[in-house]
């Protein structure tokens, strides 16, 4: 069968003159840069995921396998209902006898880009293409002239519904939440049903359950079947009206380009020159990840569900969006929004307390997903985006706001992964100024900690320090004098927990005693979550973002600072990987004890600028960036939570990186690129311009913004919000 593929007959224009030894390559768009294979082979955990989405949309697919070496595709995707983790329904395109409710491939030749995808399945018998809109898509599925032809829809674990010109369903997500999908044939099939025992049962046109599946036959000698379809998290009506809203044909060209253009806008707000091919690969890919989350819920009609309490409302002109894990995305992907798309990200937030509100118990929530607040991790790291919003002079509800982060962190327990009313942890953390840690034999006495995740003493003592801190900023911008400096104080708190004598923070039981035996490397059982959480004690030495300067004072001063960090990179492991990553799974992307993998450990690099020594920050952020951050099948070190580490690359490649959300300060790190343009809007540029700069010229001698020269490696929002230069 002769494949014409759709995408390089669309780009190839933009590509012409290409690849010339991954340097200098003309007429590419950003979006032509994007390599959604990168990362798709795990380090030890969860990969990236090639998704095809626009922008923050609610629809957003990726082929349906274990992993990138998997050797077959479990039928088509319709939607991801959550990030990196669920696929709703399922399509399967069949020619032969043997009908299931879903069909297991091999494929070949599969190309992918933000906004379509094509493959050839079967042995390259068949070929399906896609793209995509915000709430709908497209199929184009090319069949062999010489036997039957079927499309299997299965709603996997809810209701089908089916006719003569449309399938409709749903499936179940959750006990308040389904998602829908309304989808119809260009072309008419001669016969339809339920498939039952792999036969189209035609005097059937609905099922409940399980695999649930309607079908399909079309006429033999069939070589084409064009399907479009919507989805919603409403209805099966609603669906519909999001598809006829989206599209009005069946032109799969056409909905490609448009998804091109609208990424191209999208990732052209940050424009480079400079670096190598691969370098720009590397940054607009990452970028392309900042998208992926939160998702817009919305739809025609400007209606949403929302999960959090199980209704259906009018958004009034203000997108809902959610699929946010807080814990991840406040270190950079929110800064990197606030700078980009302020609009995007004041409706963000506006969301957050629309969610808190919907909940009843008004707490700020931590964990926002398609299916509600789930609670996951540990803190509430809302408050920071709140802060960082303010400070940055977003539009933000303010009073609202601060209730809610008041309430989430007053009212609502703070052990880990859990969503139950404060209680015997939380008052003796109001008492005491820390969570107590367990003795070893010690037996669980609050029933609001979860058995797996454990109390976390350490990590939830520094970070609930930030929130209170955060809190505190809150409070100030509205003339809570009072408030502002409890929490100031309370800010504080991860005193309490540093050990003088080693110069780390340890966990303390609730005599106050530091629990002896502990080896920062690897105690605290699996995760370390008995004292930390996902990393060890060498990565939580440095978690307090809100108050470096008198972190250096704690461990020594600016020589014993610097010394402390040099010593985390150059800590061996202690035993074989294997047996380390047993104890910290997600403790990948090593440094000695650093890792490059997990979210807490991304402001670390840039500390050394505390200390008076910045080109220490300067030359690890290069080198981790060429060690861990490729274009490559394993070009990430570890789960890239839909942007949160993605946009730490972004930062770091363009120059400097916000250590202290809350704060409206950035810290110069080492441009990637010699030139770098960021798109503020309202026709504002904030321009780095760094001369020079290249693989082994990575060391700033002098910096100026706006032509003044500055004295210490940072520099203030307020400086750049219209426009402005930074040379290096």
């Amino acid at each position: 069968m002769k494949i014409i593929h759709f995408l390089a007959t669309m780009a190839i224009s933009s590509l012409l003159g290409a690849c010339n030894g991954g340097q200098y390559i003309v007429n590419r768009d950003p979006v032509d840069y994007v390599n959604p294979y990168i990362g798709n082979i795990s380090h030890l955990l969860v990969p990236t995921f090639p998704t095809i989405q626009l922008p923050n949309s609610m629809l957003r697919v990726y082929p349906e396998r274990a992993d990138y070496t998997t050797e077959l595709l479990n039928g088509l995707p319709i939607i991801v209902t959550n990030h990196r983790e669920r696929s709703a329904f399922n399509l399967s395109p069949y020619q032969g006898t043997n009908l299931n409710p879903i069909i297991a491939y091999n494929y070949d030749n599969e190309h992918l880009t933000p906004y379509s995808y094509e493959v050839e399945l079967d042995d390259n018998r068949m070929k399906a293409e896609y793209a995509l809109s915000h709430r709908s898509a497209l199929y184009r599925i090319t069949f062999e002239a010489d036997k039957p032809v079927y499309i299997i829809i299965n709603s996997r674990n809810g209701s089908i519904h089916v006719g003569e010109n449309f399938i409709s369903g749903h499936q179940q997500l959750s006990d308040n939440t389904n998602v829908y999908v309304y989808i119809e044939p260009q072309e008419k099939p001669v016969s339809t049903g339920v498939l039952e025992n792999g036969v189209i049962e035609a005097s059937k046109d609905n099922a409940n359950g399980t695999n649930a599946c309607a079908a399909w036959r079309f006429a033999d000698g069939t070589t084409t079947i064009n399907l479009r379809y919507g989805i919603s998290f409403i209805s099966e009506e609603q669906a519909e009206k999001n598809l006829r809203s989206e599209l009005g044909d069946y032109d799969i060209n056409k909905l490609a380009e448009t998804g091109r253009r609208i990424w191209n806008e999208a990732l052209g707000r940050i424009k480079v020159e400079g670096g190598t091919e691969n370098d720009k690969t590397v940054l607009y890919s990452s970028f392309y990840r900042t998208f992926e989350r939160p998702i817009c819920m919305s739809e025609d009609g400007g209606l949403y569900f929302s999960a959090f309490d199980g209704k259906v409302h009018n958004d009034n002109g203000i997108p809902f969006y959610t699929d946010d894990w807080i814990w991840d995305t406040y270190r950079a992907a929110h800064p990197l929004r606030t700078l980009i798309d302020r609009k995007k990200e004041e409706d963000i937030i506006a969301s957050y307390l629309r969610m808190a509100e919907q909940m009843g118990n008004m707490w700020m929530p931590t964990f926002p997903e398609v299916t509600g607040d789930t609670r996951r991790m540990n803190s509430n790291h809302a408050l920071a985006t709140i802060a960082d919003s303010l400070t940055k002079g977003l539009k933000v509800d303010a009073a609202k706001a601060y209730e809610a982060c008041q309430k989430g962190i007053e009212e609502k327990t703070l052990a880990p992964w859990s969503g139950a009313a404060a209680g015997w942890l939380d008052n003796f953390y109001r008492e005491n100024g820390y969570i107590p840690a367990l003795r070893p034999g010690e037996k669980e006495n609050d029933p609001n900690v979860h058995p797996f995740e454990k109390r976390q003493p350490v990590a939830v003592t520094l970070g609930t320090s930030y929130d209170q801190w955060c809190l505190s900023r809150i409070a100030e911008t509205l003339g809570k004098k009072d408030e502002a400096a409890h929490y100031l104080q309370c800010s504080y708190n991860y005193r309490n927990i540093f050990n003088e004598a080693t110069r780390f923070f340890h966990p303390k039981d609730k005599d106050g005693k530091f629990i002896e035996g502990v080896d920062y490397r690897y105690s605290g059982g699996l995760g370390a979550r008995d004292y930390y959480d996902e990393n060890n004690g060498y990565i939580y030495r440095w978690d307090v973002q809100h108050n470096i300067g008198d972190l250096v004072s704690l461990i020594g001063g600016n020589e014993v600072f610097t010394a402390a960090l040099d010593s985390m990179f150059d800590t061996p492991l202690g035993m074989s990987k294997w047996q380390f990553y047993s104890f910290l799974p997600d403790h990948t992307g090593n440094v000695g004890q650093f890792s490059m993998a997990n979210e807490p450990s991304l402001h670390i690099p840039y500390l050394y600028n505390y200390a008076g020594q910045p080109w220490k920050t300067q030359k690890r952020i290069r080198v981790l960036l060429d060690q861990w951050f490729r274009n490559d099948l394993m070009g990430v070190p570890g789960d890239e939570d839909g942007g949160g580490m993605s946009a730490f690359v972004v930062f770091s490649m363009m120059g400097f990186y916000p250590v202290t959300p809350g704060s409206p300060t950035y810290n110069i790190g080492s441009p990637v690129f010699s030139d770098v343009k960021i798109d503020l809007g309202g026709g504002n540029v904030f321009e780095i311009v760094a001369d020079g700069a290249s693989h082994d010229n990575k060391y700033v001698q002098s910096a100026t913004l706006n032509g003044e020269k500055l004295r210490e490696p940072w520099f203030d929002h307020s400086r750049i919000t219209a426009g402005g230069v930074l040379s290096l």
